[in-house]
């Protein structure tokens, strides 16, 4: 096994370029971005599809350890390079790379984006941002020191509906918000065991190189590749590392949060192997300029969730949205943000009120018309990366907002092997003050 640390090390050593990209090639608005795809399947097409619409990318490199997979997308892109090991692609194939998409299982994120950006690649990189806390703050650190541009994908961060909330809490709508809480009643947890025997590998996967760094291990048809990974505590991180990256978004970026102060999770004890079926999580986070001194954040995940809160009442015995979030602010005033495709709605002393939003289009934060399909928003966030490769926007979502983001939903996550007790974060130091918590942070690499 090779530790994290090591990993980075030799990833650096790797088809390496000199320290610092060409950044006047990025500023060049006539030149085309040229993107190489790190896992093009599922969501990894959708991926692909959307930077592919932006008539300034040129797709040059697909890589899938699925042959399946890659044949797909290769139909679509026929002058595309192909491979199955991102570290080959970039020993071979470095030097025609602009940017780097990665929709890849999320213990493969941190692995396939340091190795990217230590050769001066510009990397837009799928939710979660890591698998571990330590990975996190490793690929912010690294991103700032290389000035590369980097985004998470979040696509409705750059949706109507959420930057109307967050423009309305910013504006003080509600006043300073005390408590948040969000919820989603979606189940990617697994209470079951721990899958036994093995199967086949069927002859399209490189069971290996799906593994990656993750330890070795049977394949067993139907719970890996392409099945369950994200309930399983080796591979994923659960309803909260999927859905919670969405939900949490919003009000996280609204309220301008860091990182918190105590995490909790109320669950099942932890099996080592699935990660719970239903969390309630607490936090606690330092104030800011758009909260109370402190703030009090819940987190619902499961079948059931939400449970029965007054918080969440809505006028007219009104049902709430199946997942969303709920802003409580001063004086009985509430902002709720379905997710998705729904305005946020004004709540004040037990009734629905509107509000005016005049004033953001005016000043062109918003469009005069919201726009109501996701297929009219998909591509936004996509296109905000290659437009900031370009030199003509600035993405919303990059690594130093998207880290910490992350860090918060993954201590959440890791609050889920201590049921029932208050996790201490000193932020500063990136450790718990409950020391048995901390081998939660890291974790080793297998040599693959």
């Amino acid at each position: 096994m090779a530790s994290r640390r090591n990993f980075i090390k030799n990833a650096s050593l790797i088809g390496a370029l000199p320290l610092l990209p060409n950044l006047d090639f990025f500023n060049k608005s006539n030149e085309v971005i040229r993107t190489a795809h790190i896992g093009v399947g599922g969501m990894g097409k959708a991926d692909l599809n959307d930077i592919a619409s932006h008539k300034k990318v040129k797709v040059v490199a697909l890589c899938d350890v699925d042959s399946k997979a890659l044949q797909v997308a290769s139909e679509e892109f026929p002058d595309a390079r192909t491979f199955k090991d991102y570290r080959k692609m970039f020993n071979e194939f470095s030097e025609n790379i602009d940017a780097v998409i990665i929709s890849t299982p999320d213990h493969t994120h941190a692995p396939a984006s340091i190795l990217a950006m230590n050769n001066n690649k510009h990397v837009y990189c799928q939710k979660p941002l890591t698998h571990h806390v330590s990975e996190a703050r490793e690929m912010k650190r690294l991103a700032e020191e290389k000035n590369l541009i980097t985004q998470m994908g979040i696509q409705v961060h750059s949706f109507y509906d959420y930057k109307l909330a967050t423009l309305l809490i910013q504006d003080g709508l509600i006043g300073k918000v005390s408590r948040v809480r969000a919820w989603c009643p979606k189940n990617w947890g697994y209470d079951g065991p721990e899958a036994t025997g093995q199967d086949t590998v069927p002859e399209n996967l490189d069971w290996n190189l799906w593994l990656g760094t993750a330890k070795e291990r049977p394949y067993k048809d139907k719970i890996y590749h392409p099945g369950m990974w994200r309930k399983l505590v080796d591979f994923g991180c659960g309803t909260l590392g999927d859905m919670g990256v969405h939900i949490f978004d919003t009000p996280y970026n609204a309220l301008n949060l860091d990182v918190p102060l105590t995490i909790k999770n109320k669950c099942r004890k932890p099996n080592g192997f699935g990660f719970p079926e239903n969390n309630y999580v607490e936090y606690e986070f330092p104030g800011t300029e758009y909260t109370t001194e402190k703030l009090t954040w819940i987190w619902e995940d499961g079948k059931g969730s939400p449970s029965n809160h007054k918080d969440l009442k809505l006028p007219n015995k009104d049902k709430l949205p199946l997942q969303g979030a709920m802003f409580i602010g001063e004086n009985g005033k509430k902002l709720l943000l379905p997710h998705f495709m729904e305005l946020p709605k004004f709540i004040n002393n037990g009734k629905y009120e509107e509000f005016d939003v005049t004033e953001f289009v005016e000043k062109g934060e918003l469009s005069e018309i919201p726009v109501r399909d996701y297929g009219g928003e998909s591509y936004l966030h996509y296109h905000q990366f290659i437009d900031t490769c370009l030199g003509k926007d600035e993405c919303s979502a990059p690594f130093s907002y998207s880290a910490r983001l992350t860090e918060t939903i993954l201590l959440g996550v890791i609050a889920g092997n201590f049921p029932g007790k208050k996790l201490h974060w000193d932020s500063k130091n990136a450790k718990f003050e409950e020391e048995e918590a901390n081998q939660f942070l890291d974790s080793k690499y297998r040599a693959f």
